[in-house]
C-alpha cells in the first residue's frame, strides 16, 4: 500500500462561514486527532483528497506546517446532491501500529447455471491491521455457488497481517434462487375465467 502526501495547513478559523470559504479555494477542512493529542484543524487540497480517498483506507502522509504525520480517514463527509467533499477526519496513526478498519468485499466468478442472484448481506468486513498494509478490498470467489449457498465471514481468506474482527459465524454473501413470474398472458386469463 502507497502513502500519500498531502500538504496541510493549520487553521484557525471555524464554523460554517470559514468552512465555506475554505471550500471556495479548492480546500477541505478537516480534524486530525488520535495518540491522545489535541485534535488539529488543517485544511487540505481538495482535489489531491478526493483522488487519494478512491482507495479504500489509503494512508496519507500530512505534512503539517513541516511535521509528517501518517492518518488514515476515519469519517468522510460529501455533499448529497453534488457529491463535493465537505469535511474529512483523520485518525493518526504509527508504524507497526494495528488498527481496525472497514475493508470491502468484491465478489469475483460465476454463479451456476439457472439464474441464481448474488445478495451481499455485508458490503465490508471489519478487519484488523499494521496500518501500513492495510488491505484495499478482500475478494472472495463465487465460482460455481448454486441457490442456498452462502459464505461466512470466517472462511473468507484474508492477507497476511489481516486478522477478521466480524464475527466469523455473519453471513457475508448468499446465493438466491431466481423467482419466477407468472407470465402476463396466463394471468389475464385466468382473471378473465373467474369474472
Amino acid at each position: 500500500m502507497s502513502e500519500v502526501k498531502l500538504a496541510a495547513s493549520v487553521r484557525s478559523e471555524f464554523g460554517k462561514g470559514a468552512a465555506r470559504a475554505i471550500r471556495r479555494n479548492a480546500q477541505v477542512p478537516a480534524v486530525v486527532y488520535g495518540h491522545g493529542s489535541e485534535p488539529i484543524h488543517v485544511t487540505l487540497p481538495a482535489h489531491e483528497l478526493g483522488m487519494a480517498l478512491r482507495t479504500p483506507n489509503v494512508l496519507l502522509s500530512l505534512d503539517i506546517d513541516g511535521t509528517n504525520e501518517l492518518a488514515i480517514p476515519k469519517a468522510v463527509q460529501r455533499d448529497a446532491i453534488k457529491g463535493f467533499l465537505v469535511h474529512v477526519d483523520l485518525l493518526l496513526v504509527k508504524r507497526g501500529e494495528k488498527v481496525t478498519v472497514e475493508v470491502p468485499v468484491q465478489a469475483e466468478g460465476e454463479l451456476a447455471a439457472g439464474g441464481n442472484l448474488l445478495e451481499h448481506v455485508l458490503s465490508t468486513l471489519s478487519v484488523e491491521a499494521e496500518a501500513t498494509h492495510l488491505p484495499e478490498a478482500v475478494t472472495v470467489s463465487v465460482e460455481g455457488l448454486e441457490a442456498g449457498a452462502s459464505v461466512l465471514a470466517g472462511a473468507i481468506a484474508l492477507p497476511a497481517g489481516v486478522t477478521l474482527v466480524t464475527d466469523a459465524d455473519a453471513v457475508v454473501l448468499q446465493v438466491l434462487a431466481a423467482q419466477a413470474e407468472e407470465p402476463a398472458a396466463e394471468a389475464e386469463a385466468t382473471e378473465g375465467a373467474e369474472a
